[in-house]
């Protein structure tokens, strides 16, 4: 059997994304989301977060990058990898998600929700837009 590494989360953003590029010119666009994970104690239902480093390249991380904000909740399709480093003669190493595919969606919770002039926008691997904008804003309290 084929090893499998895929991995789709959906969470808000703990900060504002951050864009850069490389010394080729390539851009890359890092955030991290937070995921909440809902469990049992005793009779009381917990909130548990879990937090993600997400990097998004390219296109698609030039053109998502304004969309980004803490508190924004999206939709992230990709895969893990590992990064591993030696630092002060220590072995390191960090899982990120590489997304290939990114959905903005819901408000933001740091402005109440309400977008009126921002769209909602769903792009592909290549960072090109899919659908297209029905003049709706995104402040539907659903």
């Amino acid at each position: 059997m084929a090893d499998v590494n895929h991995v789709v989360l959906i969470g808000r953003l703990t900060r504002d994304a951050e864009l850069k590029y490389t010394a080729g010119g390539q851009a890359v666009c890092k955030f991290s989301i937070a995921v909440n994970r809902r469990r049992k104690t005793g009779d009381q239902w917990v909130e548990e977060p879990n937090f993600f480093d997400v990097v998004l390249w390219g296109r698609q991380g030039e053109a998502l990058n304004q969309y980004l904000v803490k508190g924004k909740q999206v939709g992230v399709d990709g895969e893990l990898r590992q990064d591993r480093w030696e630092q002060d003669g220590q072995n390191r190493s960090r899982v990120e998600v590489v997304a290939s595919n990114l959905q903005l969606l819901g408000g933001n919770s740091g402005n109440g929700g309400s977008f009126t002039n921002r769209q909602e926008t769903a792009v592909d691997g290549r960072g090109a837009p899919m659908g297209s904008n029905d003049g709706f804003t995104d402040d539907i309290p659903f």
